[in-house]
This record gives structure tokens, C-alpha cells and sequence, in this order.
């Protein structure tokens, strides 16, 4: 299939493929929009079943990370990266190093930062071979205890996301005794999770590797649940926090929350299923909106970062997932619809 007609394929500026035998590299990197600045994006590695799969992929993520800049209030567009492989086994120095050459050939085109399956000594790495790495925190910075990590922001951005949420779908202005059912407990995940116990929330939380799960459980008295059952909980909040299209036509009939709000990307397996929850009386947060917190900490990260003025930048999800909801309730249109007509004439302007 040519990348052109792939059913994805969202007038990308820029789609570049690289194989580096020597270390086993099978990488792809997508820059979605540079209107508003320099693409910025994670790169994540992940076993994927096939190169088409790793291409819908990356091809989704980065259009999302245009969105999610401009939405953000951020100077910057969209792309991504993938790496073909896993992150347990596969993962190497060379393989890293060679991945940051692969950036470093776009000549500053693609900044790029951690992701899932790669974390800050990745970037670390990679950033010996190129200067386009975000979210690398100075000397200083590591001295004051930050690492550069930007999942704390992350999951803080999706708490905060999370609370709007409630308050628009449930009238509720603060998350005690709110029922929150977290798939995917993972860097962001757990800390989000241990954000809604400290307000007071209930927790039922799922994951593929059982002692993400298991921690949850002694450190935040989290109810386990198996994977597949996570859907058809009675929970007030379903927060996806692992990988992709997980609202689809098998798991949205399954829902009962009234609220979605996660850190997850790219949430929506189609278009569709942003009318399918609407039609349920599910109010979903856009994803890209709601887990815009990495990005924000990148954007500030480096000599003069404010924990102060970071925080700030991260309430302001509230304030634009409230005018989302004000909007789609006048229009009675789906809370992504009415997201992306607002990010469009953002960056398209």
C-alpha cells in the first residue's frame, strides 16, 4: 500500500523509513504539521505484528500530536516515531544510537522524546548523536532531582482533565468516593492512579504485566481486574492509559461510565466511535487534550523551568476541556469533533 492512500495518511509533510541492519533499526518517523513550529514527539518502540500496523501507527500518533500543540497553547507541531521491536528484548545501545542518527538526518525537521518502550537514558543516548531531543533535563535540573521524565506532568494533566470531566458529566466538584476504572498502569498510569487514591477516588485497574498491577493493589488498595473486564465495569470513569483504539465497536456497547479520560492515544479505533459514545450519553474527554502534559513539561524543560509555571500551563486542560464541553452540549455535536474543528483553526490558520 502507498503511503498516500493509506487510510491515515493526513496530508503528512513528511514520512521517512529507516533500516540499519548493523543494529537491527527498523524505525519510522512522521511529521504531521510544522506550521505552528518544529514537530515534536515521542518515539515508542513496541513489538508491533506487522509494518503496516507500525506505519497506522505512527502515521495516527504524530496527526494527534499537531492537535494536541495547538490545543495546548504550544509553539510547536506534530510528528512521531516508532521503532519495530521489544523494548525487553530487542533494545539496544547501538539500536538507540542508531535510532538518534535517524532523527538527526531530518536536520532539526523532528524533535523527538520518550515514549512508550523508551524512556530518559534513551534519550540520553540518542542525543549523542543528534541535538533534536526534548524533554533532556540540564545539570542543574538533575541536581534538583529532575530527570527530564515528563510522565509525572503527564499523569498530573490527565488528573486535571479527569476533575473537569466529572465536574461537566456528574456535578461533582470534588473525586471522593468517584469510581475510576484505570487501564494501563504503567509510568503515567500509576501515577495518575495514586493521584485519584490521594483524592479519595476507588480504584479497579488492569494492565499486561501483572506487578504494574499487584503494586497497585498494595500501594493504593486498587481492586485488580482482568484485562478484558475492565470495559464492562460499574464505574463512574473508564481511563484508558495504555495503548490505542481501545473505544471500538466491541468495547464501547461493554461501557457503563458516564465519563472516558485518559492518557492513552489515540482512543477512537474510527471518527465513528466519537458519535457512538455521544449517542450513549458518555462524555469523552479528547485524549490529545487530556494527556498534553508531557508535552507541556518538554516545552518548559531547561535553564529557568518553574514547577510553579508548569503547573499553571497544566490547569489550563481544565479550562479548554470545559469550553469543549460547553460546545459540544450547545451544538450537540461529539466532544472530539468540536476539539478538532478548535485545533484546526489553530494551526491551519
Amino acid at each position: 500500500m502507498s503511503v498516500f492512500s493509506h487510510p491515515d495518511f493526513d496530508a503528512h509533510e513528511q514520512v521517512s523509513f529507516r533500516l540499519d541492519r548493523a543494529s537491527g533499526l527498523r524505525g519510522i518517523i512522521a511529521v504531521h504539521n510544522t506550521r505552528l513550529g518544529r514537530a515534536l514527539g515521542g518515539c515508542r518502540m513496541w513489538p508491533y505484528a506487522s509494518d503496516a500496523e507500525a506505519l497506522t501507527d505512527v502515521l495516527r500518533l504524530s496527526r494527534g500530536m499537531t492537535y494536541k500543540a495547538a490545543l495546548a497553547g504550544l509553539p510547536q507541531g506534530g510528528g512521531k516515531s516508532v521503532i519495530i521491536g521489544d523494548p525487553r528484548h530487542d533494545k539496544t545501545p547501538a539500536l538507540i544510537r542508531a535510532m538518534g542518527r535517524f532523527v538527526n538526518s531530518l536536520g532539526g525537521t523532528y524533535v523527538v522524546a520518550e515514549d512508550s518502550g523508551t524512556n530518559v537514558e534513551d534519550m540520553r543516548l540518542m542525543a549523542t548523536e543528534t541535538r533534536f531531543v526534548g524533554g533532556l533535563a540540564d545539570d542543574r535540573a538533575v541536581a534538583a532531582g529532575r530527570t527530564g521524565d515528563p510522565s509525572p506532568a503527564t499523569a498530573r494533566g490527565v488528573f486535571v482533565g479527569i476533575q473537569a470531566a466529572v465536574r461537566a458529566a456528574l456535578g461533582r466538584e470534588d473525586l471522593k468516593g468517584v469510581r475510576v476504572a484505570v487501564q494501563g498502569v504503567g509510568n503515567v498510569g500509576f501515577r495518575l492512579a495514586r493521584l485519584l487514591a490521594n483524592a479519595g477516588a476507588s480504584l479497579w485497574v488492569s494492565d499486561l504485566y501483572q506487578p504494574a498491577v499487584e503494586r497497585c493493589v498494595a500501594e493504593l488498595a486498587a481492586v485488580a481486574v482482568p484485562m478484558e473486564a475492565i470495559y464492562g465495569l460499574d464505574v463512574d470513569v473508564f481511563s484508558p492509559c495504555a495503548l490505542g483504539a481501545v473505544l471500538n465497536d466491541r468495547s464501547i456497547p461493554q461501557l457503563k461510565a458516564r465519563v472516558v479520560a485518559g492518557a492513552a492515544n489515540n482512543q477512537l479505533a474510527r471518527p465513528k466511535h466519537d458519535h457512538a459514545l455521544m449517542d450513549r450519553g458518555i462524555l469523552y474527554a479528547p485524549d490529545y487534550v487530556v494527556n498534553a502534559g508531557g508535552i507541556i513539561d518538554i516545552y518548559y524543560e531547561g535553564p529557568g523551568y518553574s514547577e510553579s509555571v508548569v503547573r499553571q500551563h497544566l490547569e489550563r486542560i481544565g479550562f479548554t476541556l470545559g469550553e469543549i464541553f460547553e460546545h459540544a452540549r450547545r451544538e450537540h455535536r461529539p466532544t472530539g469533533e468540536v476539539a478538532d474543528r478548535m485545533a484546526e483553526a489553530i494551526f491551519r490558520a
